[in-house]
C-alpha cells in the first residue's frame, strides 16, 4: 500500500534526524522541526517567528546576513546540491556548537526567492575529536 504522499513528506521533514529550518526572505524562521529543537534547545513555538540570529553567533552575523541577502537576491548559493558549510552556531543556553549545513532557496513561479530551507547537523563531537587528534599528533611530532 502506498502512503499518502503529502502525509509522508510532512512526517519525513518533521521527524528527520537532521534539523530542517525554513526562513522567509527576511530571515524570519517559519518552520522548525524536532531535530532543530533537539540540537538548538528552542521549541518550535520559541523559534518560529524569530530571526535566525537566535542561532548565529554575534561575531558571524554580518557575514551571514551578507550571504543571505546575496542568495535572496540571486537565488544562487555555494552551499546547496551537496556542498556543505561548517560553522559555529548557538544553542538556547548560549553554548557554542559546530554545525554543517546545506541550503535550498525556494522561489515562486516568477523566480523570486521567497526564503530558504537549511538542513543542519550537529558535528560538535566530531569537531572536538578532530581537535584532540590534531593536538596528540602535534605532540608526537615534536617529542
Amino acid at each position: 500500500m502506498t502512503p499518502d504522499v503529502d502525509r509522508f513528506y510532512r512526517t519525513l521533514v518533521r521527524e528527520a534526524p537532521d534539523a530542517i529550518i525554513y526562513a522567509d526572505s527576511q530571515g524570519t524562521i517559519t518552520f522548525w522541526n524536532r531535530a532543530a529543537e533537539r540540537i538548538f534547545g528552542f521549541s518550535e513555538a520559541e523559534a518560529v517567528g524569530k530571526s535566525l540570529d537566535i542561532i548565529i553567533p554575534e561575531s558571524l552575523r554580518t557575514r551571514h546576513w551578507d550571504g543571505f541577502a546575496e542568495t535572496i537576491r540571486t537565488g544562487k548559493t555555494r552551499y546547496g546540491a551537496g556542498d556543505v558549510l561548517a560553522v559555529p552556531a548557538l544553542r538556547k543556553d548560549g553554548t557554542r556548537i559546530s554545525i554543517e549545513f546545506t541550503i535550498l532557496p525556494f522561489s515562486d513561479r516568477t523566480g523570486r526567492i521567497l526564503g530558504m530551507a537549511a538542513i543542519l547537523r550537529d558535528v560538535t563531537e566530531r569537531f572536538e575529536e578532530l581537535k584532540r587528534l590534531r593536538a596528540v599528533a602535534a605532540t608526537h611530532v615534536f617529542s
